[in-house]
C-alpha cells in the first residue's frame, strides 16, 4: 500500500473551532485512500488562508516530500492546497520531480498534459478569485471610510454596533480613557505610572486584562478618540461620524508630551518655580538650588548671563502680573451687570459666530480639495500629503465641535461662561496668595505663558485670554465717564466671550464663594487656593 501525506486546510482559527470542515475534509481523504489503496501516513492541518504563501505546515509538508519521505499527496480540493500562483507552482515542482499528487473532488490525472492543463486553470481562477475578493473587500472598506465609520473593532473606550453602525463612547471605559488622556496632559505621569494609575481605575483591555504599556501609547496617539480614523498601513486619515471622547487641545497637549515638545512636570515640588523659569539668553529651563536658606533659580549655560534669579523676586513680578486681573467692588459689579445684560443680544451674536465658523469650514474644505488635486498632480510626496491631509482635517473637526457646541448650547451660554470666567480670573491673584505649592504651580502654568529671566530681570506675561482682560477699559466713575465706559466694556467683553467660549471652566458649587474672593472679602466655607487650579488657557494659546 501506498504511503501518502494527507493535507486538510480552512481560511481562519474560527473555521477550525466551530465549522466541521476540516473533519469533512479528513474523511472525504480517507474514503478516497480505502477506494484507492492509500494509506495516509500523516495529516498536515492549517487554519489560515492561502491566499499569501508561507503556510508553516505546507512548507514543512513540501519540504519532506522533495526529500522523499512520502509516495504522494491527497489534497480534498485545489483551493484547498493553493490560492496563490507561487504555491501553486511549488506543487507544480514536485509534480515534475515525480511525486504523484492527488485530489479528492477533481478527477484529474495529473501526470497527463490535459489533466496539468485543467488544474492549472483552475489554481488561476482560484488565485483570480481572490484577487477580486481583496479588491472587494478594499472597495467596501474604502466606502466605510469615506462615509466616517470604523470598519474594524472598536478601540478601548468604544462599543461596536454592527456593521454600518459607527462606533458609541463605552458607559464605564470611555470616561477612562478620557481621564487617561487629561492625566497624562499634565505631565504628573509617565506611561508606566499612567498604567498602574488607570488599572487601579477600572481601565481594561477588551478582554479584561490591564493595558500595556505599548497599549496605552497606542492609544494616546490614536486620533480616534478625536474623532479622526487614521489607517495605520496606509497612512490615510478620514473624518469619523462618531462622538469623540476628548477635544482636539486635550489631544494636541498629549501629543506634545510624548514627542518631548512639552516638558512633564514633575511629581515633586521641592520649588516653587522649578522647570517653570526660561533663561532669555539661551532658552534652557532654569534650575532651583537652595542657598543660605534662600532659594535661587539659577542657568547652568557656560558662559550665560542669567547667573541666577531668587524666588521672592520671581514670586513678585508674579503677583505683580496677577493684580491686573483683580476687580474693585464697583467694577465686579459692572462687568456682570453688563454681562447679563450681553443674554438679550447673545443669540443674534451666536449666530453671526456661527456663519463665521462656517465660512471658515468651506475654507478649509477648499483647501482639502486643492491639496488633493496637486497631491493626483505629483506635486506632494505621500508621507508630507497624509501630515498636511491630517492637520486640515483635525482643524475642520475642530470647527465642526465649536460649531456643535454654539448650536446646542444653552440660550445663554456665552455671557453665562463669561459671568464665570470673570469671577475665577478676578480671583487669580487671592487664590496664588492663599494656595499650597502644588497649587500655585498650577495656577503659574494655567495662566502665564513666558516667564523669561534676562540678566536680573524675571518677564512674566499673561496667556490669552486672561492677558486681554488685564488690558481691559479702564473702570470710570460718574454719569458721562460710566456711559462710555459702559459702551467701551460691552464692546471689549463680546469679544472676549468669543475667546472663552470654548474653554472648558470648572464648575463652582458657590457662585457668591467665588465672587466674595474677587471682592477681597472670604465666604465661611470657601477654601482658598482652589478656584483657578483647573483652569484652562485658551485651546488655540
Amino acid at each position: 500500500m501506498k504511503r501518502f501525506y494527507g493535507y486538510v486546510r480552512v481560511s481562519t482559527v474560527r473555521q477550525g473551532e466551530r465549522g466541521v470542515s476540516l473533519q469533512e475534509q479528513r474523511e472525504a481523504i480517507l474514503r478516497y485512500g480505502k477506494i484507492h489503496g492509500i494509506e495516509i501516513t500523516e495529516w498536515f492541518e492549517e487554519r489560515e488562508t492561502a491566499a499569501k504563501s508561507g503556510r508553516p505546515q505546507f512548507s514543512r509538508m513540501l519540504k519532506l516530500l522533495k526529500q522523499r519521505k512520502a509516495d504522494g499527496l491527497v489534497i480534498h480540493k485545489i483551493d484547498r492546497s493553493a490560492r496563490n500562483l507561487r504555491d501553486w507552482a511549488n506543487l507544480g515542482e514536485l509534480l515534475d520531480d515525480g511525486v504523484d499528487v492527488r485530489f479528492v473532488s477533481e478527477s484529474l490525472d495529473m501526470q497527463s498534459r490535459g489533466g496539468r492543463l485543467s488544474a492549472d486553470i483552475q489554481a488561476v481562477v482560484a488565485a483570480d478569485y481572490i484577487r477580486n475578493l481583496k479588491e472587494e473587500v478594499r472597495k467596501g472598506f474604502q466606502g466605510r471610510l469615506r462615509q466616517g465609520l470604523y470598519p474594524m473593532k472598536a478601540p478601548i473606550g468604544y462599543v461596536d454596533n454592527g456593521g454600518g453602525q459607527p462606533k458609541t463612547p463605552h458607559p464605564v471605559m470611555g470616561p477612562l480613557v478620557r481621564a487617561a488622556f487629561e492625566r497624562y496632559a499634565t505631565g504628573q505621569y509617565n506611561l508606566d505610572t499612567l498604567v498602574e494609575e488607570m488599572y487601579q481605575r477600572g481601565l481594561r483591555t477588551r478582554k479584561g486584562k490591564k493595558v500595556s504599556r505599548n497599549g496605552m501609547s497606542t492609544l494616546l496617539n490614536n486620533p480616534f478618540y478625536l474623532g479622526l480614523i487614521r489607517i495605520k498601513k496606509t497612512g490615510e486619515t478620514f473624518t469619523g461620524v462618531h462622538e469623540p471622547l476628548i477635544s482636539k487641545a486635550l489631544f494636541d497637549r498629549v501629543q506634545d508630551i510624548l514627542h518631548g515638545k512639552a516638558v512633564k512636570k514633575a511629581k515633586r515640588h521641592e520649588f516653587l518655580f522649578r522647570r517653570l523659569l526660561v533663561c532669555a539668553s539661551c532658552g534652557h529651563r532654569l534650575i532651583g538650588e537652595r542657598q543660605k536658606g534662600h532659594a535661587y533659580y539659577r542657568c547652568h549655560t557656560k558662559n550665560c548671563p542669567t547667573h541666577c534669579a531668587r524666588e521672592e523676586q520671581v514670586e513678585s513680578r508674579l503677583e505683580a502680573a496677577l493684580l491686573p486681573l483683580r476687580f474693585s467692588r464697583q467694577e465686579l459689579r459692572a462687568l456682570l451687570a453688563i454681562a447679563r445684560e450681553m443674554k438679550q443680544d447673545w443669540l443674534s451674536h451666536r449666530e453671526a459666530h456661527v456663519q463665521t465658523l462656517h465660512m471658515q469650514r468651506v475654507a478649509l474644505t477648499e483647501k482639502l480639495a486643492r491639496l488633493m488635486d496637486v497631491f493626483s498632480e505629483g506635486g506632494f510626496d505621500k508621507t508630507l500629503f497624509d501630515e498636511r491631509k491630517e492637520a486640515l482635517l483635525a482643524e475642520r473637526l475642530d470647527i465642526d465641535t465649536r460649531i456643535h457646541e454654539l448650536e446646542d448650547g444653552s440660550q445663554d451660554g456665552g455671557p453665562a461662561k463669561l459671568q464665570l470666567f470673570l469671577e475665577l480670573a478676578g480671583s487669580a491673584y487671592l487664590s496664588y496668595k492663599s494656595a499650597p505649592t502644588p497649587l500655585k504651580r498650577e495656577i503659574v502654568e494655567n495662566v502665564t505663558s513666558n516667564r523669561l529671566v534676562n540678566g536680573k530681570n524675571v518677564l512674566i506675561e499673561l496667556k490669552s485670554p486672561y492677558s486681554e482682560l488685564a488690558t481691559r477699559p479702564k473702570y470710570s466713575l460718574g454719569r458721562h465717564g460710566l456711559a462710555s465706559y459702559r459702551t467701551a466694556v460691552k464692546e471689549f467683553l463680546t469679544k472676549l466671550t468669543d475667546q472663552i467660549i470654548y474653554l472648558d471652566l470648572p464648575q463652582l458649587d458657590s457662585t457668591e464663594c467665588t465672587t466674595n474672593r474677587a471682592l477681597g472679602q472670604e465666604t465661611k466655607g470657601c477654601r482658598k487656593g482652589q478656584l483657578l487650579v483647573s483652569l484652562p488657557s485658551r485651546p488655540d494659546a
